[in-house]
């Protein structure tokens, strides 16, 4: 044996040892910044809705120092291509909503930031649509596997990366000047099919993420200004029409194009420069005005509350809670103490959805003479509780997201209105909430042709528009979603699927918010499939328990809606033989029940899909924006036109408004119409109590057993209740609520009623 040290025994010295480490610790960095083992939606740009900060680029165009008129009709050049690009997609695009406005095309800088949107469509996006680009932007373009370059084409729809829920599809092609990125051009459609467990798009019966149909994050889907057919095809075997998503797909490429085409034919007239600096002095001039505003408001806190009865699957009272906070030029909506997120249930909104919501009512309501951009919203804060169902983790669903960020609106919509009245200038009429759900039949199933569909009536389009501070609201007129929509032929419609509408936009009488300006009238569809013997509904609505809109100053909230339906028996059988016993309203139809063998029955609007026989009739009722003011202080003569119109009935116009008339002839009698409304207001005041006796009478410590609460109790918004009075948790720990099955819940019914039996 050698008694000398081999090399490998040799002690290592102590700054070789953390060389050695250092290296080593060196390559385990590199690997893992190299190696992401999924790029899930980033949260550092789904909870910013803020401008993006000047480029370089920017800064250079901006030091030209160039005319506001000049830049404004840079802006005027590039928005009338945008138009263009929506007139282009609602005629050619296959979808319902691509036909009847449920869209929006757009114009964003590099960055990604929108900076002008079509002046018609659901503008929502305004405020959630750059984050897909961000995402495209921080994580794509540098990227060898995918990359950024002339004729891209980027498509997603998941809204954990910015959306709003999984039925709307996007697309985007960069556009870029001498080698370089200066912008997008981009197209959202509400598509409807999707590939989800129900068909349509918008499953309420999805209990996790994985049953929502597709989940795209901002992928490339073509190159060179074409679509990839791997791509498409792979699109396609996800969904129940591939015909429908090839279709639109082309479309919307076709369009971007279209506004990419304007966007260089302005550079070309004007340069590049004074386009960058056009686009950037747009965003952050609007920013600037919105500041403006906000400090003109007064300060103060308004706090609103609405209830949305149910999840789709189950009547629950969710919670809605806002606290409206106006500080200098801080406007702050504080929506703390709101329900907790639900596990296994698709209410849920992500917090990119809401802003995007909250956006739309600046745009439509608040400030409809600002420039339609992502800067309205831009300076305005938004504060929730994490896991709560309006900023929800990424596991839960949220294809129901409107059953919780429409009620938020409405919570919005009237703070607002409670703000603003006092201000000296308001840019809009002071306006009651509009009716804020969609109630509409989505469908699904074999067309009279074979084929299989799913998707939507566009009759969702025509929603009831609250009262105004000086007249009553418009009957039936537009989404809370989307400016200058339409509701769609139906004619049309009978062409491509197999029901029909026996009746079709029929206003429904005394589908009223009473107030002295009533809010805007809905109306009563009624349905029955008719040539398919695969074929089935959904309602995908709230309002069923507690009324979803309220009314402003004393004004009554809308009425509550139920889906009616009239099974076992056909109604095109009955209108062949006997057609004097067809009745042209719900009311009619479920008081009378003129159909002998029929079977009539109530449900909450949120039906998950359901087969319909030929010949049964489905019926519901879009709603009443709500109403403004003390219904005593209504004109009579105005209540009388109602009556003449059919609007409303007798009843209401008695009992409600207090008119006295004679009902043959409905000439008015003054002076028993001022004699019952002072014996009214008498009555009023002996019920009257003071604040400290209400609050005793009315006020408990906490939520009741039934129905299910959800949310803060009271004022204490550290304190969240899920479900029972006796559990609760605290708001910055919110634990997801797991909600058992409808049909388990129904067997344990059924099987304790044949215990029960078997005992007897």
């Amino acid at each position: 044996m050698c008694a000398a040290k081999s090399s490998a025994q040799k002690k290592t010295p102590k700054n070789a040892q953390q060389s050695e480490a250092e290296r080593e610790r060196k390559l385990v960095d590199e690997f893992l910044d190299s190696t992401t083992l999924f790029l899930g939606p980033d949260p550092e740009i789904m909870n910013e809705h803020g401008l993006y900060p000047r480029t370089e680029r920017e800064e250079k165009a901006l030091k030209g120092g160039y005319d506001d008129d000049l830049l404004a009709q840079v802006r005027d050049t590039l928005n009338a291509g945008t138009n263009e690009g929506f007139e282009m997609l609602e005629q050619m695009g296959a979808a319902p909503g691509a036909k009847w406005g449920d869209l929006i095309t757009g114009i964003y800088t590099a960055g990604g930031d929108l900076v002008i949107p079509s002046a018609s469509g659901v503008l929502i996006f305004s405020s959630l649509s750059h984050h897909a680009l961000k995402f495209i932007n921080k994580y794509w373009t540098d990227e060898p596997t995918v990359g950024v370059k002339p004729g891209d084409v980027f498509m997603h729809n998941d809204s954990r990366y910015g959306n709003i829920h999984n039925t709307d599809q996007s697309m985007y092609v960069p556009i870029f000047h001498k080698g370089e990125l200066v912008g997008w051009s981009g197209a959202i459609v509400h598509e409807g099919e999707n590939g989800a467990v129900e068909p349509g798009g918008m499953p309420s019966a999805a209990e996790s993420t994985y049953e929502e149909g597709l989940k795209m994050p901002p992928i490339k889907v073509g190159e060179n200004y074409q679509l990839r057919r791997d791509m498409v095809t792979f699109l396609q075997n996800s969904v129940r029409e591939p015909k429908l998503q090839y279709e639109d797909m082309k479309v919307k490429l076709f369009v971007c194009r279209r506004i990419e085409e304007r966007f260089h034919s302005a550079v070309e007239n004007y340069g590049i420069d004074v386009v960058i600096a056009a686009m950037r002095k747009g965003l952050e001039d609007v920013e600037t005005e919105v500041k403006r505003r906000i400090r003109a408001y007064p300060d103060g806190t308004v706090r609103t509350v609405v209830i949305a009865d149910g999840t789709l699957r189950e009547n629950v009272a969710v919670k809605v809670n806002l606290e409206l906070i106006c500080k200098g030029d801080e406007l702050i909506f504080d929506f703390r103490g709101s329900s907790p997120e639900f596990s296994n249930r698709c209410n849920n909104t992500v917090l990119a959805s809401l802003k995007g919501m909250i956006c739309q009512l600046f745009l439509t309501f608040v400030w409809p003479d600002l420039p339609r951009n992502q800067a309205v919203f831009a300076p305005i804060k938004v504060i929730c509780d994490p896991r709560s169902a309006l900023a929800s983790s990424y596991e839960t669903p949220n294809a129901q997201s409107m059953m919780t960020f429409f009620p938020a609106f409405c919570c919005g919509q009237k703070a607002i209105a409670h703000l603003i009245y006092p201000s000296a200038k308001k840019y809009t009429k002071v306006v009651a909430p509009w009716f804020c759900m969609i109630s509409t039949f989505i469908y699904g199933g074999v067309t009279q042709r074979g084929e299989v569909v799913g998707n939507l009536c566009a009759d969702l389009n025509g929603m009831g528009g609250g009262a105004r501070a000086d007249a009553d609201g418009e009957h039936g007129i537009a989404p809370i979603f989307a400016a200058m929509s339409d509701t769609g032929e139906q004619e049309v419609n009978e062409q491509e699927v197999p029901f029909l509408q026996l009746v079709s936009k029929k206003i429904l009488k005394d589908n009223q918010a009473f107030g002295k300006f009533r809010g805007g009238m809905g109306y009563e569809m009624m349905v029955a499939t008719k040539d398919s013997e695969f074929w089935g509904f959904m309602v995908t609505c709230l309002g069923s328990k507690f009324p979803i809109t309220q009314g402003l100053f004393g004004g009554y909230a809308c009425p509550t809606y139920p889906l009616c339906k009239v099974k076992e028996d056909d109604i095109y059988e009955v209108m062949k033989d006997t057609p004097e016993h067809f009745r042209h309203s719900m009311v009619e139809v479920m008081n009378e029940q003129p159909f002998k063998n029929a079977q009539y029955s109530t449900h909450h609007m949120g039906l998950q899909y359901e087969l319909a026989k030929r010949g049964e009739l489905y019926m519901i009722s879009q709603g009443s924006g709500g109403g403004y003011g003390d219904v005593l202080e209504r004109e009579p003569e105005s209540v009388l036109e109602d009556l003449r119109n059919d609007l409303i009935s007798h009843s209401v116009a008695h009992d409600i408004y207090q008119v006295r008339y004679d009902e043959e002839t409905l000439a008015l009698d003054a002076e028993a119409t001022e004699k019952a409304r002072v014996t009214l207001r008498k009555k009023r005041l002996k019920k009257g109590m003071t604040y400290k006796q209400y609050m005793k009478k009315h006020v408990t410590k906490k939520p009741p057993e039934y129905p299910p609460f959800y949310g803060c109790w009271g004022s204490d918004r550290d304190t969240i209740y899920a479900g029972s009075p006796d559990v609760k948790t605290s708001a910055d720990a919110i634990q997801p609520i797991m909600m058992p099955n409808p049909k388990d819940v129904r067997i344990a019914e059924l099987e304790a009623q044949i215990k029960k039996l078997q005992r007897v």
